[in-house]
């Protein structure tokens, strides 16, 4: 029976026609056994079903990009551009309608461009003013909305000629993105139901790319028709108009180049490399704090080789070219920068006497898409992994542990440190920072207020702590603190591929690891890092807050304060006699010194601490205290040798 969901699944049947093998089952008289085992099967294969048509929607996604593409490749009809790019919105989303609109800047509003399933005038010809209906607060503010039911949603400015075409129409749900170019809205792209439903994440973004696709068809029809203007107004000087068309095509057939890279799956390195074939002379692209990516970063020192080096003035020069939405030139060297919502992506540098800016800024662009992606794909494993890592802290008895773990590529029966890290703000940073660092190192991470959780492979928790830190106080630019924990051996929650190993004590680790990093802040040490072994029982003592300095003083302080005044070694000679089991002779063997003097130095400490210094309490404090006074956590120094007493 269980070979019929195979069947079922071969044919794509409906959801509901995986009943009929556990019907027929029962019809038969299956004992319960068997009834079970086939219900467990439906359910497997109904999840089955569900990834392969999800797959199948995201393949029809990809072609419809990939189709986009190519469109603009060998875009040579702006309108049949922008309707492709519409109709596919319309049928990937599976609206009832979708369209287009541009901006007008004589007149300061949008108006309807192209449409798909639209079957009313009055909604044909719309104009909408800036701010005025979803439409016009997209465009207004370059951001995204969505609505499941305009017509009864009050945060929009609704007006009788826009309300009067959209019920005409019979439009109910509406999502609009923004048609950018560079920092300015062109226009806006929707989908839209004649009834309420509400629209996805993945819907949303979906759309944003085909809006970025017909924002670069648009600017390339304006390119054309620049040049054409310019062949025309140059008709009488043909070598200057040679030079020009020889320049757009030089554009164009770097263009297509990039985008052939794109297609092919080529990364920041290949864009790069195509550039620097086209426009010759040396190429850095560097990310958003000036960091290398790919390209030549040598020195540009006198005599060393002739490269480019990031410093505050590229930095500089790339604030003016995002500012401007063009290439900026710093000396010899031009700049063309890219943001996305006003946030440093990525910086192009190009040191060339003579090159063609326009490529440099559509290499800008590609490279700025290639980083795009690379950061949606992080952001969704960050996820993915941040709740595997979130259930194996707090739900470890979760079933199917190991195996979402292996899908994953982490190998969870290998030894793991479980790292916690503590910043100053920066969420969004830090917790992009972990998630690439559990891809790179098969790991997970998860972010959790402010710090962020690695589980990393490795055994070495103060090692990969102190690491840790440095690198993400780099990253952050503010100090990060991390602590460090193994999760204990022999635990067993009943997970399958958890409980065996370490695993089921990763709630406990990440306490443990939690606490030593409050301990090391506590102790002064904010941006370092440590294992629990390596503090021992003084980082799990110290919490939030302590004073460390003025309990050492209240303990042990006037025995401190009389070795600093009379250049004398009783807080010396009181950790011997701690560490030889309250034994004077022992002492005397230990610091080299006669059982007499030690005697002596006793009688002294007892003076200044006072009647019950032995006894087990105080004693346990004075033990903490002298702990702490040798990590230097005291306002007196502390005088060493075997001086007077």
């Amino acid at each position: 029976m269980v070979r019929r969901f195979l069947e079922l699944l071969a044919r794509e049947a409906s959801a509901v026609e995986f009943e009929g093998p556990i019907i027929e089952a029962r019809a038969a008289g299956a004992d319960p056994a068997e009834i079970e085992r086939l219900e467990q099967a439906k359910v497997e294969a109904l999840r089955v079903r569900a990834l392969l048509r999800r797959r199948a929607r995201r393949e029809a996604e990809l072609s419809a990009l990939y189709d986009t593409a190519g469109d603009l490749a060998a875009l040579r009809d702006l309108d049949a551009v922008l309707e492709a790019i519409v109709h596919r919105a319309r049928q990937l989303l599976g609206t009832d309608t979708a369209y287009l609109t541009l901006h007008d800047p004589d007149r300061g509003d949008t108006y309807m461009r192209v449409t798909d399933g639209s079957t009313s005038a009055a909604f044909q010809a719309l104009r909408l003013g800036m701010g005025d209906g979803l439409g016009g607060l997209v465009a207004q503010t370059a951001r995204p909305y969505s609505t499941a039911d305009y017509p009864a949603d009050s945060r929009f400015h609704h007006t009788g000629t826009i309300d009067a075409a959209v019920k005409e129409e019979g439009l109910v749900a509406i999502l609009g993105v923004p048609l950018r170019l560079g920092r300015r809205v062109i226009g806006v792209l929707f989908a839209a139901n004649r009834s309420a439903r509400p629209f996805l994440q993945e819907e949303e973004a979906l759309l944003a790319s085909l809006a970025a696709h017909a924002a670069v068809a648009i600017d390339n029809a304006r390119l054309l028709q620049e040049t054409r203007n310019a062949l025309e107004e140059l008709s009488q000087a043909h070598r200057t108009a040679r030079e020009h068309a020889e320049a757009v095509e030089r554009a164009a057939r770097a263009h297509d180049r990039m985008t052939s890279v794109v297609l092919r799956g080529g990364g920041i390195e290949n864009v790069a490399a195509v550039i620097t074939e086209v426009l010759g002379g040396r190429l850095a692209v560097l990310d958003d704090r000036g960091r290398p990516l790919a390209g030549d970063t040598t020195s540009t020192s006198p005599g060393e080789s002739e490269g480019i080096e990031p410093d505050p003035g590229l930095l500089e020069a790339a604030q003016a070219s995002r500012a401007l939405g063009r290439t900026v030139r710093r000396g010899e060297l031009l700049i063309a920068s890219v943001d996305v919502g006003g946030e440093p992506l990525c910086t192009l540098v190009l040191r060339s006497d003579d090159a063609d800016e326009r490529i440099l800024e559509r290499g800008a662009q590609v490279c700025a898409l290639l980083l795009l992606f690379r950061r949606s794909v992080a952001e969704a494993e960050g996820r993915v992994r941040g709740e595997l890592l979130d259930d194996l802290i707090s739900r470890p008895g979760s079933p199917g542990l190991a195996d979402r773990a292996r899908r994953l590529g982490v190998d969870l029966d290998r030894p793991h440190v479980l790292v916690v890290a503590r910043h100053e703000g920066q969420r969004e940073r830090a917790a992009f920072w972990a998630s690439s660092q559990a891809a790179i190192r098969h790991g997970l991470a998860a972010a959790r207020g402010e710090e962020v959780v690695l589980l990393l492979p490795g055994d070495d928790p103060g090692g990969l702590a102190r690491r840790i830190a440095a690198e993400l106080t780099a990253s952050l630019g503010s100090p990060a603190t991390a602590g460090a924990a193994v999760p204990g051996k022999g635990a067993d929650t009943g997970a399958p591929g958890v409980g065996a190993g370490a695993y089921g004590e990763v709630g406990a680790a990440y306490r443990e690891a939690q606490r030593c990093a409050q301990a090391l802040v506590a102790l002064g040490r904010a941006g370092d890092g440590a294992g629990a072994a390596e503090l021992g029982f003084v980082g799990l003592l110290i919490g939030d807050g302590q004073d460390v300095p003025g309990f050492v003083a209240s303990v042990l302080g006037p025995v401190v304060d009389y070795d600093a005044r009379r250049g004398t070694a009783l807080v010396g000679t009181l950790s011997a006699y701690f560490a030889s089991g309250g034994s004077p002779s022992r002492t005397a063997e230990t610091m080299h010194i006669h059982v007499n003097t030690v005697t002596q130095r006793l009688d002294r400490i007892a003076k200044l601490l006072g009647d019950g210094w032995q006894e087990p309490e105080r004693a346990l404090e004075l033990q903490l205290a002298l702990r702490l006074h040798r990590l230097g956590h005291t306002t007196s120094p502390q005088s060493v040798g075997n001086g007077p007493i």
